[in-house]
């Protein structure tokens, strides 16, 4: 990120005291530099921190969308009761008579750090 920072700031200065064409020569070396760092051009870094989302030509150029979906949380987990011999997984435990005890005892929702992972921005 600090890398990232210096090279923002560095920008306006590739044409001080250069000759004529020196500027573009630097412009591209930092988008090489950036890319092969960051696998991002200067201005996808910045449209990815204002977005919150990664973005780049890279994914482009890869066949693939701009931007990086947000992923689907996962579905929620089955509730496996023993039953003679073999377990039984319920997708709906409410629909259970008897709410017989579960096989393995475990997490049925994500945990607040879990959700707020999933739903943080880039970087």
């Amino acid at each position: 990120m600090r890398s990232l920072i210096v090279l923002i700031c560095l920008i306006p200065l590739t044409g001080c005291g250069l000759g004529t064409g020196a500027d573009m020569g630097i412009a591209a070396g930092a988008t090489v530099l950036s890319v092969a760092t960051i696998h991002r051009t200067i201005p996808d870094a910045i449209i990815s921190m204002v977005t919150g989302r990664d973005c780049s030509v890279v994914r482009l150029d890869n066949g693939k969308s701009y931007c990086r979906p947000k992923p689907p949380l996962p579905p929620p987990l089955p509730y496996c009761t023993q039953t003679l011999g073999q377990a039984t997984c319920w997708a709906d435990p409410s629909k259970l008579p008897d709410h017989a005890p579960e096989v393995a005892e475990g997490p049925y929702n994500l945990s607040p750090a879990q959700i707020a992972n999933h739903d943080r921005g880039w970087p």
